[in-house]
Parts: C-alpha cells; structure tokens; sequence
C-alpha cells in the first residue's frame, strides 16, 4: 500500500497531504536515467581500458609471442648476414687470391646493405606486412648463400687442380748449379757483350761448359725447338699453361721435339753458344701471360732460404750480359 505523505503547513497551521508534480516526477526519472547512463558508460569505458576481454587477452598472448619470436629471428638473420660478409671477403681476398683467381664483384652478389636496410624498414611495419618481410629478407639471404656455395664449387676445382698448377709452375734452375757460382748475368738492363749498350735483359744467364744437361722447369709442352734467327740460337720454348712459358737459348744439342711433354727435371738439351752469345751459357727466360718476370724468383724448389739470398745479390749485380 503506498504510503502517503504529510508536511505541516506554517500559513494555514495544518498537516496537509503532500503532493509532486508531474514535472518534478519527470525530471526525476531523468535525472536517474541519465546518471545511470553516465555511470554505465563510466563503468564500460573503464573495463574495456583496462580490464581485456578473453579474446583480447589471446590476442594480446599472441602478438607477444610473434613478437619475441621476431625479435629472435631478426637477431639470427643479421648474425647470418654477418657471416656471409664474412665468407664473402675471405673468398675475394684469401681463396681466390691464392688460386689467382678474379674476385667475385658486389654486383654479381645479393648487397648486404640491401638486407640491412630491410631490416631498418621491417622495424616500422605491422604484423601483416611482418611475415612478408621476413620471407624477403631471408630469400635475399638465401640468394647470397647459392652464390656462395657456386663460388666455393669453384674453388674446389682450383684446388684439384692446384697439383697441375705447381707442376706448371717454373721452380728450379735449369742448369746444375749446386756451388751457386753459374750465374752470369742477371735480369733487368744490362751492357750487350756486341753492341756495347745497355739493353734491356729478360732473363738470366747460367755460364757452364758446353755439353752441360739443361733440365725442364716445369710440367708443360714444348712448342719450339729449332734455331730461327732471332738471336738465341738453338733453343727451347715451352708451355707450360695457367699463363708460364719458359724459353732455354744458345743449346749446342736440341734434345726435345716440337709437341712433346716434359716433365720438371726432364732433359731438353745441352748448353753451348749458338746464335748471339759470346760463349757457352744457357739463357733463361720466365714469362707469364706473355710478360717477362724475373727467373730468380721462381728457384724455391732446390734452394735454402741462404741460398737463395746469395743467389738474389749475384744476379743483382750490374755486369754484361753473355748474349
């Protein structure tokens, strides 16, 4: 039963019934409505900021773990990036230096700084773009590392080869010349015997008894052997590949044929002083892809580090040539 309410009125002195208007009842109940509302929206606006729905909170687990796992994944691909600059470098500068071989250029290789600057990018991105990105960066990697193994395939077959190249390469005297005391002339500019002049002197000049053995310097085919009017007289010249030619002048007896392969250490004829020389010697020349190189420098196979030495400073000295 609804209860009825009284005020006691000061004017008239009595207890009269109390009675709201409509608009007070009206404003009433929109006051209430609209501080519920106020405070539903307070309350909702509060939980979604601070309190995560569980589908957010998978979320939320989610991007974490992707993250970290990014995170992980980008530190793998720099210290890999850093490894094939590392693989890169020393197969220019050490491997292909050894077998002489031209190095690779930067623009037959995938840049590095093309996968760093993918990585400063991949930094700014959402996570739609994330696996992309990374798919990218590790193709590019991917790319570089195919390269390099072709690079290393390469370098194998140097290396198979490598026995072929040091028996092509000149590396003992072409005479016996166990005193040190058979060389006449060295390589550079020296005074022609005939002309009186100082000419330039290609080879070495071994003085030795006519008829003294004049041994092969290395692995490779002869492609001359005759006298053909150029001033070295009987001589022999020989192929030895990877760029080596050697040249043995002034033979009293040519003992090698045009075509044949010798091999280090193999007879091709015997000293003597034909053609332009002033007596018996054996003139030595070395020269790689048809440039003359001094012959000293390719006596390591039947010399000491002291013998070697001495042997330099005689045929450094200034003198005249036999020839």
């Amino acid at each position: 039963m609804k209860k009825i309410k009284y005020y006691y009125n000061t004017n008239t002195l009595r207890y009269e019934k109390l009675e709201t208007p409509l608009r007070v009842k009206l404003l009433r109940v929109f006051g209430f409505l609209a501080s519920a509302l106020v405070s539903a929206l307070i309350i909702v606006s509060v939980a979604f900021r601070y309190i995560d729905s569980p589908k957010e909170k998978l979320l939320k687990q989610q991007y974490e773990a992707i993250s970290e796992r990014y995170d992980e994944l980008a530190s793998h691909v720099k210290k890999l990036d850093q490894q094939m600059d590392e693989l890169e470098k020393r197969d220019n500068d050490v491997y292909r230096s050894i077998f002489e071989a031209n190095p690779i250029p930067d623009s037959a290789r995938v840049k590095a700084m093309e996968t760093q600057r993918e990585l400063v990018m991949v930094q700014n991105m959402d996570q739609r773009d994330l696996i992309g990105s990374i798919a990218s960066t590790i193709n590019n990697l991917a790319k570089r590392i195919a390269f390099q193994n072709k690079s290393f395939k390469e370098i194998q077959s140097f290396v198979r080869n490598k026995e072929v190249l040091l028996a092509s390469t000149p590396a003992i005297q072409p005479v016996s010349n166990k005193d040190l005391n058979r060389i006449a002339s060295g390589f550079g500019y020296r005074i022609d015997p005939v002309y009186k002049t100082v000419k330039m002197h290609a080879g070495l000049d071994f003085a030795a008894p006519q008829g003294t053995p004049i041994y092969a310097t290395a692995d490779g085919t002869v492609t001359l052997a005759g006298n053909v009017g150029n001033g070295f007289g009987n001589h022999v010249i020989i192929n030895h590949g990877y760029g080596y030619e050697t040249l043995y002048g002034h033979m009293f007896k040519i003992k090698a044929r045009a075509g044949q392969k010798v091999k280090r250490g193999e007879i091709i004829g015997y000293v003597g002083s034909t053609g332009k020389s002033t007596g018996p010697h054996c003139h030595y020349e070395v020269h790689k892809n048809d440039h003359p190189l001094d012959p000293v420098y390719f006596f390591y196979n039947d010399l000491t580090p002291e013998q070697f030495d001495r042997l330099l400073k005689m045929a450094a000295a200034s003198n005249q040539s036999f020839d």
